[in-house]
């Protein structure tokens, strides 16, 4: 590997031109993949990323703009795939060049659905990637923070040490503070699970629950998270920390929120399929759902509040039925 590493960021989305803000702050040139050609036009021209986050302006002669994803990941030492889960199989598939010798990132918050299987898992097992060469970065982040170079934190996790410090080093800014982590799989399955949990926060709020249910609800999410992952990968881990429950708290309160945003429709009346047409953005929290509940017929965690958004998003149970029932099951 190079002295100075360089990195590809495969996805055109709100957080992959996030990442690609953080690091060109620190390195001399990007590799960026995304499919449309049309943003790749557009930023060429007028600095910024048409469909998202278009406030921020970039150095074009930073990034090299391709929408191959085989001349992207080519010559990187340090690939990051920032694309929705739902999509990551059909992406792989247009990838020819070996990645074995590249250091693997994922800033993906979801399960691969035709393996489920979180993406560092799915990199390991169906690419014999290491992984020591697999890593994770989660929040608490919104892009649209980063966008506006609000204080933001990250938990870079890899199972070598020394490279989740140079990813953490290079995404690092005067409005970016970094961590490092050994828990690749437990901070994987918190980005996962957070977002199902925004998705009941979401609604919640939509059938007209207030704060005080609220705090009630995101103080239980974090305990059956506590207790799905202990499940997934048991290791000594602080729950209270920043990658799980400063995440899973960004996510189930903030206005930026996707999954909450879409819960909130779902609270409020909307069908499955008319909200996610009314949204722009991927819901995690939907695919991750379905994946989550489906790998706990294996590992039998006590999970009210998946079931709760998993029957009302994939069994078309009423929500305010099944928030109820869920309603009885919380302390």
């Amino acid at each position: 590997m190079s002295e100075k590493p360089k990195f590809a960021v495969i996805g055109g989305g709100s957080w992959a031109t996030a990442i690609v803000k953080m690091l060109t702050m620190n390195v001399d040139q990007v590799n960026w993949y995304m499919r449309s050609v049309y943003a790749l036009e557009h930023l060429k021209l007028h600095k910024h990323n048409p469909n998202y986050l278009s406030s921020v302006e970039f150095d074009i002669k930073k990034l090299n703009l391709t929408n191959d994803i085989n001349e992207a990941v080519k010559d990187a030492d340090y690939v990051i795939f920032a694309i929705p889960s739902a999509f990551l199989n059909n992406e792989l598939q247009n990838l020819t060049e070996d990645l074995q010798g590249k250091i693997i990132f994922s800033a993906i918050k979801g399960i691969v659905p035709e393996t489920s299987m979180i993406v560092g898992e799915h990199f390991h097992k169906n690419y014999n990637i290491d992984y020591d060469n697999i890593g994770v970065i989660t929040g608490p982040c919104h892009a649209e923070e980063v966008a506006l170079e609000r204080l933001s934190y990250l938990t870079i996790a890899c199972g070598d040490a020394a490279k989740a410090k140079v990813m953490a080093k290079n995404l690092s800014s005067y409005f970016i503070k970094t961590k490092t982590s050994d828990d690749i799989i437990g901070t994987e399955y918190a980005a996962v699970l957070k977002n199902i949990y925004s998705i009941a926060a979401g609604i919640a709020h939509g059938l007209g629950y207030g704060d005080n249910f609220q705090a009630v609800l995101m103080s239980n999410a974090i305990r059956e998270m506590k207790r799905f992952i202990k499940k997934v990968h048991k290791m000594k881990r602080n729950i209270n920390n920043s990658a799980y429950l400063g995440d899973l708290l960004v996510t189930g309160y903030s206005v930026f929120s996707r999954n909450r945003m879409f819960g909130n429709m779902i609270g409020k009346g909307y069908t499955v399929k008319s909200a996610q047409m009314e949204m722009s953005m991927v819901a995690e929290g939907y695919y991750a759902a379905k994946s989550a509940w489906n790998l706990n017929k294996e590992y039998a965690a006590k999970t009210p509040i998946l079931d709760a958004v998993y029957e009302v998003l994939y069994e078309g149970k009423e929500a305010k039925q099944s928030f109820k029932k869920l309603t009885d099951k919380l302390n």
